[in-house]
Parts: structure tokens; C-alpha cells; sequence
């Protein structure tokens, strides 16, 4: 089970609240308008400190496994839905979800569906915007192929780095087996993720619906 907060934020937890601390013991021994000041700038830290637990928060989740459904691998809005080619692992057209994450929403990136990662592929790139749609092809991105537990289904998932987000974190390698549902990275401080499925899908959201990893179904495979 994991932590309610994901391991990859307690770096800025501690830094955050040793800063609050000692902006705090400052204040403690200021007078004056320098006070005022310190006092001021230890609130300020330790509202950063409640910020990061927030945004690095890791809830659980009942997953309504469905071997025929693919499940969102983030949470967010969706603000894209359309035919597109992904020519890296699938090598064809297929449909395109692209999901918004903004600094609000839980961070954590869930596998769609059942199976096995087949691919993965890092791309360097840059760190527009990600409610831009350059952002799908120029920004840093990590793109996961995985084929479904019966061979026959193939998916990807692609993490893309944002403005605010510097760091992709993926915690799986090709081999691994995944269930659906199952954490595999995040994305730091606001980004965007993407889901590739065959043409074939009945997507089942639309444009500005909120969707949750590992709980709302994008499609139904076919």
C-alpha cells in the first residue's frame, strides 16, 4: 500500500519545512518591521510545505478492472480527442486522448490497462506549455508501449512534461508486467498525458470532461 504522499515529493516536503523552520526561528529573534518581514516570509514557507504534500498526495484507489476497458492513466481534463499517426511503437493511425494536468490534480500516472510494457522510448525535448498541442510532439516526453495480458491488444501511454513540470518520473522498464490501474511515474508540478488506442475504441468521454487514473474509462477496445 503506499504512502499518502508519493515518495518522489518527500525530498521537497523536508526541504520546504526545514526552510519554514528556520525562517521561523529568525523571526523569533527579530524586531521591528524585520518582524513583520521574516515572520511573513516563514508563513509563506510553510504554506509552500501544506502546497507540496498537497500536490505530491498519492490517494488509493478501488480499480473497476475490465480487460475490455482502458482506464485514464491520469487525472485531469481532457481537452483533445482525435485520429492521429504514432509512428515509435504502434505504427499507425490511431485515436488520440490528451489529458491536461494542471498543479491542482493528483500527479500519479496509472497503466491503462493489463499487460506488458513492450516499449519505451525517452524523447529530450522542450517545456512549452502542455495544454499546447506542440507540446505533444517538442516537449520532453517518455512514450510506454504495452500489449495487453492476451498479446493481442496493443496501447501507449505517453508522459509529457510541461512549463511548471521539469521531471518525468517512470518507475517501470520493458519486461515488467503491469495491472490495470497500477502506478507507473508521475509527472511533476502540472503537465499533460496521453493515451493511444486502436481506431477501433469506443471512447467513451469527450472534450472538458475530468477524468481520474485508474477510475474513469477513456475506451472501450474493440
Amino acid at each position: 500500500m503506499a504512502s499518502a504522499i508519493a515518495r518522489e515529493g518527500y525530498p521537497f516536503l523536508i526541504f520546504s519545512l526545514i526552510t519554514a523552520i528556520i525562517l521561523f526561528i529568525i523571526s523569533s529573534m527579530a524586531q521591528g518591521n524585520w518582524l513583520i518581514i521574516w515572520r511573513a516570509l516563514s508563513v509563506i514557507g510553510f504554506l509552500f510545505a501544506l502546497f507540496t504534500a498537497y500536490f505530491f498526495r498519492d490517494p488509493e484507489r478501488i480499480v473497476p478492472y475490465d480487460d475490455n476497458a482502458l482506464l485514464s492513466p491520469a487525472d485531469g481534463t481532457i481537452i483533445d480527442i482525435r485520429e492521429v499517426e504514432e509512428p515509435l511503437y504502434l505504427k499507425e493511425n490511431v485515436k488520440r486522448v490528451s489529458i491536461f494536468m494542471s498543479p491542482f490534480n493528483v500527479h500519479i500516472n496509472r497503466t491503462p490497462l493489463t499487460g506488458v510494457i513492450d516499449f519505451v522510448h525517452y524523447h529530450p525535448g522542450k517545456f512549452l506549455s502542455a495544454f499546447k498541442e506542440k507540446a505533444s510532439l517538442d516537449n520532453e516526453s517518455i512514450l510506454i508501449g504495452i500489449r495487453d495480458s492476451k498479446g493481442v491488444q496493443k496501447i501507449a501511454v505517453k508522459l509529457i512534461a510541461g512549463l511548471i513540470a521539469r521531471r518525468i518520473v517512470f518507475n517501470k522498464k520493458p519486461g515488467d508486467a503491469l495491472r490495470q490501474g497500477e502506478r507507473m511515474g508521475m509527472i511533476r508540478f502540472g503537465s499533460r498525458a496521453e493515451l493511444f488506442c486502436p481506431l477501433s475504441t469506443e471512447i467513451c468521454i469527450k472534450n472538458g470532461d475530468t477524468v481520474n487514473g485508474g477510475l474513469t474509462v477513456i475506451g472501450i477496445l474493440k
